[in-house]
């Protein structure tokens, strides 16, 4: 259903004829670390994540998995899981 709280206008999967059911009755506004992000969005009621009602849960074991202002770190040399006889064979030639 649409948001009638906080998001007004914007689809919510919390949101339903009682009203939001989401802990609290409403989303919680971003925190902090999603400043940049393209989820984050102003409403008059404050900046709201557009994709999960409480971003703070979110930061809380690390970086935020919805995340569009962070780069993945990698050196891109990983190829993945190689086979142990594959490598070996591929040595010998």
């Amino acid at each position: 259903m649409v948001c009638q709280t906080v998001r007004q206008g914007f689809e919510c999967f919390f949101m339903n004829k009682k009203g939001c059911q989401f802990n609290g009755g409403s989303c919680h506004p971003i925190v902090e670390q999603c400043n940049g992000c393209q989820r984050a969005m102003e409403f008059p009621t404050g900046t709201y994540c557009l994709s999960f009602p409480d971003p703070a849960i979110k930061w809380q074991a690390g970086n935020c998995n919805l995340a569009t202002h962070l780069k993945k770190a990698g050196n891109g040399t990983s190829r993945g899981k190689l086979n142990p006889l594959k490598a070996s064979k591929r040595r010998a030639h």
